[in-house]
């Protein structure tokens, strides 16, 4: 059986446009895991886990609303509640635990409909405050091609970034490769363009040590670039904005708009 879980080698770009210039490129690898497949994973790979200690593993309590329910059934009542097509599978984009140690900026469900089609995409977000917060956006149905979406930003994430920008996000759901694409803009335009590219990888345990040599320490080198692109931010005087001190009124933004095809 060919399995829809896969390792994604790439990179991720920032480009910041204002009030000042600045512009960084890691390279990364991330794993697109079916929720049916996990344990199927877990069973066939020697160097990947879920839910114990491992090179590479998965825990259930890092993503969703961090409870024992199981992530099928989150997601599920997620869709269901904003009426959206479900019943398919869901997969999740995301770095996976290394060492035991995961911090992932942002997380993103593909989630389909009983017929298979992709219906909508959710955008998991952490902040080093170790707050989380997620934006469901469905996706038309005779959508074809790259995802175009939409939403206003309601959770604090950088502090040298506002709360009152719009997000705009162009994707290239998962295949031989993918892309996700974030622009951020406030009313005079773009102030910050970020994207994530990769190619798609056979998960074999060859391939994930191969993964992890090339890319040691992965997700501690997530947390340690965060502090030092903002060290270069502060030095540059960009100005920083403070947490606003409340959470966003749900943990997670449905976004509701006419569905057109791109």
């Amino acid at each position: 059986m060919t399995e829809a879980s896969a390792l994604y080698i790439g990179h991720v770009m920032h480009h910041r446009l204002r009030p000042r210039g600045h512009r960084l490129r890691y390279r990364l690898f991330s794993l697109l895991l079916d929720l049916d497949e996990i344990d199927r994973l877990a069973a066939r790979l020697r160097l990947f886990s879920r839910g114990r200690f491992n090179l590479l593993s998965f825990h259930d309590r890092d993503y969703g609303d961090g409870s024992a329910a199981p992530l099928r059934a989150q997601i599920t009542d997620l869709l269901a509640g904003a009426g959206l097509g479900h019943g398919g599978a869901i997969r999740l984009l995301t770095m996976p635990r290394v060492l035991g140690f995961a911090f992932n900026p942002l997380s993103v469900w593909f989630c389909h409909d009983a017929a298979d089609r992709l219906s909508a995409i959710i955008y998991e977000v952490n902040n080093t405050f170790g707050e989380r917060h997620s934006y469901l956006l469905p996706v038309a149905a005779d959508a074809t091609g790259d995802v175009r979406q939409h939403v206003g930003k309601v959770f604090h994430v950088s502090p040298f970034l506002p709360l009152a920008l719009r997000y705009g996000f162009r994707v290239t759901p998962p295949a031989a490769h993918l892309s996700v694409a974030i622009t951020a803009e406030d009313r005079d335009g773009p102030v910050l363009f970020a994207v994530h590219r990769a190619r798609r990888r056979v998960l074999t345990d060859r391939a994930l040590l191969r993964a992890f040599i090339t890319h040691p320490l992965l997700t501690l080198k997530v947390v340690g670039g965060i502090g030092w692109e903002a060290l270069w931010l502060w030095l540059k005087r960009v100005p920083v904005h403070r947490h606003p001190g409340i959470a966003p009124a749900t943990a997670v933004t449905v976004q509701t708009y006419p569905l057109e095809a791109p």
